[in-house]
Protein backbone atom coordinates (compact mmCIF):
# COMPACT_ATOMS: atom_id res chain seq x y z
CA UNK A 1 0.00 0.00 0.00
CA UNK A 2 1.30 3.18 -0.25
CA UNK A 3 1.09 4.62 3.15
CA UNK A 4 2.57 8.32 3.71
CA UNK A 5 3.49 8.88 -0.18
CA UNK A 6 3.54 12.86 0.47
CA UNK A 7 6.09 12.08 2.74
CA UNK A 8 7.92 9.45 0.98
CA UNK A 9 7.15 10.48 -2.89
CA UNK A 10 11.14 9.30 -3.73
CA UNK A 11 10.28 5.87 -2.65
CA UNK A 12 9.40 2.45 -4.61
CA UNK A 13 6.30 1.30 -4.39
CA UNK A 14 5.89 -1.48 -2.24
CA UNK A 15 3.76 -4.29 -3.44
CA UNK A 16 0.14 -3.85 -2.02
CA UNK A 17 -0.30 -6.84 -0.28
CA UNK A 18 2.60 -6.61 1.35
CA UNK A 19 1.26 -3.56 3.37
CA UNK A 20 -2.21 -2.92 3.02
CA UNK A 21 -3.46 -4.80 6.08
CA UNK A 22 -1.99 -2.30 8.41
CA UNK A 23 -2.19 0.91 6.80
CA UNK A 24 -4.66 3.23 7.80
CA UNK A 25 -3.19 6.24 7.52
CA UNK A 26 -5.87 8.82 5.11
CA UNK A 27 -3.67 10.45 2.34
CA UNK A 28 -4.22 14.31 1.68
CA UNK A 29 -3.63 16.90 -0.26
CA UNK A 30 -0.45 19.02 0.16
CA UNK A 31 -0.27 22.82 0.24
CA UNK A 32 1.28 24.09 -2.08
CA UNK A 33 4.76 26.64 -1.27
CA UNK A 34 3.37 29.36 -3.32
CA UNK A 35 0.29 31.32 -4.69
CA UNK A 36 -1.46 29.69 -7.75
CA UNK A 37 -0.39 33.09 -9.29
CA UNK A 38 3.25 32.65 -8.66
CA UNK A 39 4.64 30.92 -11.34
CA UNK A 40 2.86 33.60 -13.77
CA UNK A 41 4.03 34.38 -16.72
CA UNK A 42 5.33 30.80 -17.20
CA UNK A 43 2.47 29.13 -16.20
CA UNK A 44 -0.55 30.82 -15.03
CA UNK A 45 -2.82 30.74 -11.94
CA UNK A 46 -5.55 29.04 -13.84
CA UNK A 47 -4.06 26.17 -14.76
CA UNK A 48 -2.13 25.56 -10.94
CA UNK A 49 -5.81 25.79 -9.49
CA UNK A 50 -7.20 23.43 -11.52
CA UNK A 51 -4.23 21.38 -11.50
CA UNK A 52 -3.44 21.64 -7.43
CA UNK A 53 -7.05 21.68 -6.38
CA UNK A 54 -9.24 19.47 -8.93
CA UNK A 55 -6.60 16.58 -10.51
CA UNK A 56 -3.89 16.39 -7.65
CA UNK A 57 -6.88 16.00 -5.01
CA UNK A 58 -8.67 13.66 -7.67
CA UNK A 59 -6.04 11.30 -7.26
CA UNK A 60 -5.79 11.40 -3.66
CA UNK A 61 -9.77 11.04 -3.20
CA UNK A 62 -9.55 7.77 -5.45
CA UNK A 63 -6.42 6.77 -3.63
CA UNK A 64 -8.10 6.92 -0.36
CA UNK A 65 -11.40 4.95 -1.64
CA UNK A 66 -9.05 2.59 -3.50
CA UNK A 67 -7.02 1.72 -0.46
CA UNK A 68 -10.14 1.19 1.56
CA UNK A 69 -11.50 -1.21 -0.89
CA UNK A 70 -8.17 -3.32 -0.81
CA UNK A 71 -8.62 -3.13 3.01
CA UNK A 72 -12.09 -4.56 2.75
CA UNK A 73 -10.95 -6.93 0.54
CA UNK A 74 -7.77 -8.16 2.59
CA UNK A 75 -9.67 -8.34 5.71
CA UNK A 76 -12.08 -11.28 4.43
CA UNK A 77 -8.92 -12.90 3.76
CA UNK A 78 -5.13 -13.54 4.16
CA UNK A 79 -2.79 -14.13 1.78
CA UNK A 80 -0.84 -17.28 1.88
CA UNK A 81 -4.22 -19.03 3.40
CA UNK A 82 -6.94 -20.32 1.32
CA UNK A 83 -8.39 -16.91 0.19
CA UNK A 84 -12.12 -17.11 -1.80
CA UNK A 85 -10.58 -16.59 -5.56
CA UNK A 86 -13.61 -14.26 -6.18
CA UNK A 87 -12.06 -12.26 -3.28
CA UNK A 88 -8.36 -12.49 -4.55
CA UNK A 89 -8.91 -11.56 -8.33
CA UNK A 90 -10.85 -8.13 -6.54
CA UNK A 91 -7.94 -7.48 -5.11
CA UNK A 92 -5.67 -8.13 -8.41
CA UNK A 93 -8.25 -5.88 -10.18
CA UNK A 94 -7.28 -2.81 -7.47
CA UNK A 95 -3.98 -2.77 -8.59
CA UNK A 96 -4.13 -0.96 -11.85
CA UNK A 97 -5.65 1.95 -9.40
CA UNK A 98 -3.38 1.88 -6.62
CA UNK A 99 -0.72 2.01 -9.34
CA UNK A 100 -2.36 4.97 -11.08
CA UNK A 101 -3.81 7.05 -7.99
CA UNK A 102 -0.86 6.49 -5.91
CA UNK A 103 1.82 7.29 -8.71
CA UNK A 104 -0.29 10.84 -9.16
CA UNK A 105 -0.31 11.38 -5.96
CA UNK A 106 3.56 10.76 -5.11
CA UNK A 107 4.17 12.35 -9.02
CA UNK A 108 2.58 15.88 -7.94
CA UNK A 109 3.78 15.63 -4.36
CA UNK A 110 7.15 16.01 -5.93
CA UNK A 111 6.03 18.53 -8.73
CA UNK A 112 5.13 21.04 -6.90
CA UNK A 113 8.39 21.80 -5.13
CA UNK A 114 10.60 21.20 -7.73
CA UNK A 115 8.99 24.73 -9.11
CA UNK A 116 9.00 28.05 -7.61
CA UNK A 117 8.53 31.54 -8.23
CA UNK A 118 12.66 32.45 -7.23
CA UNK A 119 13.46 29.36 -10.03
CA UNK A 120 15.54 28.62 -13.30
CA UNK A 121 19.39 29.40 -14.08
CA UNK A 122 21.22 26.77 -13.54
CA UNK A 123 21.94 24.58 -10.51
CA UNK A 124 24.97 25.00 -8.77
CA UNK A 125 27.99 22.69 -7.24
CA UNK A 126 27.77 19.73 -6.48
CA UNK A 127 24.40 18.94 -8.71
CA UNK A 128 25.96 21.34 -11.72
CA UNK A 129 29.15 19.43 -11.71
CA UNK A 130 27.13 16.07 -11.78
CA UNK A 131 25.30 17.47 -14.52
CA UNK A 132 28.30 18.16 -16.54
CA UNK A 133 29.42 15.02 -15.91
CA UNK A 134 26.83 12.90 -16.99
CA UNK A 135 25.45 14.84 -19.84
CA UNK A 136 28.75 16.87 -20.68
CA UNK A 137 27.07 20.28 -20.08
CA UNK A 138 23.97 22.08 -18.41
CA UNK A 139 22.84 22.84 -21.82
CA UNK A 140 23.36 19.31 -23.28
CA UNK A 141 21.32 17.68 -20.23
CA UNK A 142 18.77 20.68 -20.30
CA UNK A 143 18.18 19.76 -24.49
CA UNK A 144 17.95 15.90 -23.53
CA UNK A 145 15.48 16.31 -20.98
CA UNK A 146 13.04 18.58 -23.18
CA UNK A 147 13.28 16.28 -25.87
CA UNK A 148 12.43 13.24 -24.15
CA UNK A 149 9.49 15.04 -22.24
CA UNK A 150 8.13 16.54 -25.11
CA UNK A 151 8.60 12.93 -26.92
CA UNK A 152 6.47 11.82 -24.36
CA UNK A 153 3.05 9.87 -26.57
CA UNK A 154 0.21 10.71 -24.83
CA UNK A 155 0.49 11.63 -21.01
CA UNK A 156 3.10 11.42 -18.90
CA UNK A 157 5.86 12.61 -17.14
CA UNK A 158 10.09 13.52 -18.02
CA UNK A 159 12.38 12.54 -15.09
CA UNK A 160 15.85 13.11 -14.04
CA UNK A 161 16.78 10.42 -11.55
CA UNK A 162 19.43 9.41 -9.75
CA UNK A 163 20.84 5.48 -10.24
CA UNK A 164 21.94 4.81 -7.41
CA UNK A 165 24.09 1.56 -7.99
CA UNK A 166 25.39 3.15 -10.54
CA UNK A 167 26.21 6.65 -8.61
CA UNK A 168 25.10 8.50 -11.62
CA UNK A 169 21.81 10.64 -12.96
CA UNK A 170 20.01 9.53 -15.92
CA UNK A 171 16.86 11.14 -17.83
CA UNK A 172 13.95 8.71 -17.79
CA UNK A 173 10.01 8.96 -19.17
CA UNK A 174 7.65 7.36 -17.72
CA UNK A 175 3.88 6.76 -19.31
CA UNK A 176 0.43 8.04 -17.45
CA UNK A 177 0.90 8.32 -13.65
CA UNK A 178 3.83 5.31 -13.17
CA UNK A 179 6.00 6.45 -10.17
CA UNK A 180 9.81 6.92 -11.85
CA UNK A 181 11.45 4.99 -8.94
CA UNK A 182 8.79 2.03 -8.60
CA UNK A 183 9.32 1.62 -12.35
CA UNK A 184 12.87 1.84 -13.43
CA UNK A 185 14.23 2.09 -10.06
CA UNK A 186 15.93 5.41 -10.41
CA UNK A 187 15.22 7.75 -7.22
CA UNK A 188 13.32 10.82 -8.66
CA UNK A 189 15.23 14.39 -8.54
CA UNK A 190 12.97 16.48 -10.81
CA UNK A 191 9.98 15.68 -12.32
CA UNK A 192 8.07 17.55 -16.02
CA UNK A 193 4.30 16.92 -16.06
CA UNK A 194 3.94 16.62 -19.55
CA UNK A 195 -0.16 15.28 -19.29
CA UNK A 196 -1.99 18.21 -21.16
CA UNK A 197 -3.60 19.39 -18.16
CA UNK A 198 -0.33 20.88 -16.59
CA UNK A 199 -0.07 23.35 -19.71
CA UNK A 200 -2.92 23.23 -22.13
CA UNK A 201 -5.21 26.29 -20.81
CA UNK A 202 -2.32 28.69 -21.77
CA UNK A 203 -0.05 26.54 -23.84
CA UNK A 204 -3.07 25.10 -25.90
CA UNK A 205 -1.88 21.74 -27.39
CA UNK A 206 2.13 23.19 -28.03
CA UNK A 207 3.64 21.12 -25.79
CA UNK A 208 7.06 22.65 -26.46
CA UNK A 209 6.37 25.87 -25.65
CA UNK A 210 5.42 25.09 -22.06
CA UNK A 211 8.48 22.76 -21.55
CA UNK A 212 10.58 25.96 -22.78
CA UNK A 213 8.80 28.19 -20.30
CA UNK A 214 8.65 25.38 -17.60
CA UNK A 215 12.92 26.05 -17.10
CA UNK A 216 12.36 29.37 -15.84
CA UNK A 217 10.57 28.22 -12.59
CA UNK A 218 12.60 24.97 -11.64
CA UNK A 219 13.30 25.14 -7.89
CA UNK A 220 17.19 23.95 -8.74
CA UNK A 221 17.66 24.81 -4.79
CA UNK A 222 14.71 21.42 -4.39
CA UNK A 223 16.19 19.26 -7.12
CA UNK A 224 19.44 19.66 -5.00
CA UNK A 225 18.35 18.95 -1.89
CA UNK A 226 16.94 16.09 -3.11
CA UNK A 227 20.12 15.20 -4.69
CA UNK A 228 22.08 15.15 -1.64
CA UNK A 229 19.93 13.42 0.25
CA UNK A 230 19.79 10.14 -1.82
CA UNK A 231 23.39 9.87 -2.06
CA UNK A 232 23.75 9.67 1.47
Amino acid sequence: MLCRAACSAGRRLAPAAASAAGCRHKHSLPDLPYDYGALEPHINAQIMQLHHSKHHAAYVNNLNATEEKYREALAKGSFGVKVHRKNTNFVIALQPALKFNGGGHINHTIFWTNLSPNGGGEPKGELLEAIKRDFGSFEKFKEKLTAVSAGVQGSGWGWLGFNKEQGRLQIAACANQDPLQGTTGLIPLLGIDVWEHAYYLQYKNVRPDYLKAIWNVINWENVTERYTACKK
